[in-house]
């Protein structure tokens, strides 16, 4: 059954190429807690191929989209998607492979300021022109001018939606209700652009080349505040400071960061909570008091 998969995607791969591929050695890679993954290879080129069930085919789609978007921004290498399919067995998205390692100092002062790039790709409203997915999470982004607005009904309310339908009621949702109601409080004087971002840059989607190039990858791609971004760089791991210094020389933070990282990181932390369980709750509901004790 892998081999009749691996021949479909080698079709996928030459119609999408023009050029016959055949795969002639496949090997499993970490494709992180969501997707499989292969190293197809053959005829001296290589792929990285994304695996999932065939209902999966929509959220390769939206990721498609979003690294073809990130490219065309021409600021943070991402890998170039090729194709996508599906089979009666499984969903594939193919990208170039990319032979990638762990960055030095240098490399990720290159991404700081490469990010900031990034962040000035603009548009006139909040969100996407898709809906596309966070993990394995929907992830609705129907266009609004409101970032307030969009940020408690498309991030922060969504997801809360998602833990109350899985069981998680009682005092976190109370008062994350509360917290929705109190965000213009929060966000008050915050008048962020709608700059184009990553969507879910966490330690783990980034990489660096042999030559030290920074790379990106595994996005949620939409419009938002920058420093949605910039949070998560300090969830989940963390980057080092020479990144967070080189954005910070490109592009100052606004006042008042460091109130809205948590609100921000908020969203990731209720993600996981819907995808992986009870064990993120308490720290959910941490930072719900935290922000709720600024504007009591």
């Amino acid at each position: 059954m892998e081999r009749e998969l691996a021949n479909a995607v080698a079709e996928a791969i030459s119609a999408a190429t023009g050029a016959t591929f055949t795969a002639r050695a496949r090997e499993g890679v970490g494709g992180g807690c969501i997707n499989d993954a292969w190293r197809l290879d053959g005829d001296g080129r290589s792929f990285f191929v994304k695996l999932n069930e065939p209902a999966r085919e929509a959220m390769f789609a939206a990721e498609f989209a979003g690294l073809e978007e990130l490219r065309a921004a021409n600021a943070v290498r991402v890998p170039m998607p090729v194709c996508l399919g599906a089979t009666g067995r499984a969903a594939f998205l193919v990208l170039e492979w990319l032979e990638l390692g762990r960055g030095e100092g240098a490399g990720y002062e290159l991404l700081g300021r490469r990010l900031a790039d990034l962040h000035r790709v603009t548009r006139p409203s909040f969100g996407g022109s898709r809906d596309n997915t966070i993990g394995s999470t929907p992830q609705p982004n129907r266009a609004d001018t409101d970032w307030v607005r969009f940020w408690g009904e498309r991030r922060l309310g969504y997801q809360l939606e998602l833990a109350a339908a899985n069981g998680h009621r009682g005092r976190l949702l109370q008062r994350g209700e509360h917290l929705l109601a109190v965000l213009p409080i929060i966000l008050a004087g915050h008048v962020p652009a709608p700059a184009l971002l990553h969507g879910d840059l966490w330690s783990g989607n980034v990489a660096f080349t042999r030559g030290g190039e920074p790379v990106i990858f595994d996005p949620a791609v939409y419009y938002g505040d920058r420093e949605t971004d910039l949070a998560m760089t300090e969830l989940f791991g963390g980057f080092p400071a020479t990144f967070h210094d080189a954005y910070r020389e490109a592009w100052p933070l606004d006042p008042g960061y460091e109130l809205r990282r948590t609100l921000y990181n908020l969203y990731h932390v209720l993600n996981h909570l819907n995808l992986f369980g009870a064990g993120y709750r308490a720290q959910a509901e941490s930072m719900i008091d935290m922000l709720l004790g600024e504007v009591s």
